[in-house]
């Protein structure tokens, strides 16, 4: 999936919920991009069904995901 407005912003947080992607954002910086994940676990982490991840869009690479995988 391509930026919306075609900005290179490398780095990408999806919110999903019950296999649906609720919410996203692109950062330049992967630091930015991880300190937005974490506030999106607190913010969003107790939805139902709730799973957030961190992509590296250059590399189409997930960084990590929340909740951890099994």
């Amino acid at each position: 999936e391509e930026h919306p407005v075609g900005l290179p912003d490398r780095f990408r947080v999806t919110l999903s919920a019950a296999g649906r992607e609720v919410m996203n954002g692109w950062w330049a910086s992967e630091a930015t991009a991880r300190s937005k994940f974490r506030d999106w676990i607190g913010e969003h982490g107790g939805r139902s069904g709730a799973r957030i991840t961190l992509a590296d869009e250059e590399t189409d690479t997930v960084l990590t995901t929340w909740p951890d995988e099994a």
